[in-house]
């Protein structure tokens, strides 16, 4: 029998309870109140920021009288700082008492990470009249930069980095970018069945709190994070990357959720998925929330379908049908994927961005092999799907 959802947070919270936590940006504690939005069956809760920071409070006395932060910087137009966050509390966060609530309507935002005082410094630095500031300990770089970062950084080059995003990876040595980058606290990696190699080092980053996988394979049990290496861990968020490494991790870090570790972890994939889904554009669809294991499978069908046929046409002498038939192609593919989407839509923003992505590959793929360009081809194709699609 399936375990029955829990009814409260894994670590106690009530409506109205004040939670403070410590801010790098602040350089300083802040505070939130819980709101009436404690929802089991999406595992979230309302979270109302307070227009507060200072030395580490110890009773909800000093607190008595502070309003809710309401934000005006950037798109903001001064509503509050009330967002649905995920209900695990942040395990260097601590509820320091309950005091009857400053706003009693529930908020429509969601997000998973708390950041708790992230927006206050935002708005303190708006106030100051600052509108570029970018944060110095931040570092977002593609597959390549990294690579030339761990290429030419000594260790300890980016001792000042804190927070590492990496996207686009073919292969990064967990080794050698801890070498490098020691001190993280947040660190984001990102690949295209790429490859992380040496990933038992990243036990060395005693001050890591938030760790995201993502697309990542090469790893196996052996590489698991530890918790007892990092303490400070309060978001381990892992999807599509190896079914050996994902069930050790989840094994590992399953008790921690209790301590104030939140896990995601979704796509453990087996080395079989990996080899067949190699060419596969449309990888990603499989274990989404909302895409169906029936959907996927028609949806690679359809695309392997589609893919054949523009390539058997583009392989053909060019004539004066050439557009027209590429263009019927296209309204075939949107009409294929319109009945798809049927009566209970799963097409968002992300899945037609993808469709169309993995059309423009196909044109791109022929252009590699035959060294033409195919501009007016790949027009009268993306027409096609214009003039039908309905997602």
């Amino acid at each position: 029998m399936p375990s029955a959802t829990p009814a409260v947070p894994p670590r106690p919270l009530e409506v109205g309870d004040i939670v403070i936590a410590p801010n790098d940006l602040l350089g300083e504690w802040t505070a939130a109140q819980i709101t009436a939005d404690i929802d089991p069956a999406w595992k979230k809760v309302g979270v109302l920021e307070l227009d507060w920071s200072g030395p580490e409070p110890d009773s909800v006395d000093v607190l008595r009288g502070t309003r809710p932060l309401r934000l005006t910087h950037h798109a903001w137009r001064g509503g509050l700082s009330h967002c649905n966050c995920d209900w695990v509390l942040p395990r260097s966060y601590r509820v320091i008492g309950n005091l009857p609530l400053l706003h009693d309507r529930r908020s429509n935002s969601y997000t998973s990470l708390w950041h708790l005082g992230d927006q206050l410094f935002h708005q303190r630095t708006w106030d100051r009249g600052v509108r570029d500031w970018s944060d110095p300990a931040a570092l977002e770089l593609s597959g390549p930069e990294l690579a030339d970062a761990l290429s030419a950084g000594s260790p300890g080059r980016g001792s000042d980095v804190r927070r590492l995003m990496a996207t686009g990876i073919k292969t990064v040595d967990a080794d050698r970018l801890v070498d490098v980058y020691p001190n993280l606290t947040s660190l984001t990696l990102g690949g295209n069945l790429g490859q992380l190699v040496n990933a038992a080092s990243l036990n060395r980053l005693s001050s890591l709190r938030e760790l995201s996988i993502n697309n990542l394979f090469g790893m196996s049990s052996a590489d698991c994070l530890l918790p007892d290496e990092t303490r400070a861990l309060e978001f381990l968020g892992l999807h599509s990357i190896p079914r050996e490494y994902a069930v050790a991790m989840r094994s590992r870090w399953r008790a921690e959720i209790a301590h104030g570790t939140s896990l995601e972890i979704t796509g453990a994939r087996k080395p079989e998925w990996v080899q067949e889904n190699l060419n596969n554009p449309l990888r990603d669809w499989d274990g989404r929330d909302h895409i169906s294991s029936a959907r996927f499978k028609k949806a690679v069908a359809q695309f392997k379908q589609t893919r054949r046929a523009i390539l058997a046409l583009l392989d053909e002498p060019d004539d004066a049908t050439r557009l027209g038939r590429l263009t019927q192609l296209g309204r075939d593919y949107g009409a294929a994927f319109n009945r798809l989407d049927g009566r209970s839509p799963f097409i968002e923003t992300e899945e037609r961005d993808e469709l169309y992505t993995a059309l423009e590959a196909v044109l791109d793929e022929s252009e590699q092999a035959t060294g033409r360009a195919l501009s007016t081809e790949r027009a009268a194709l993306l027409t096609g799907v214009d003039d039908v699609r309905e997602w």
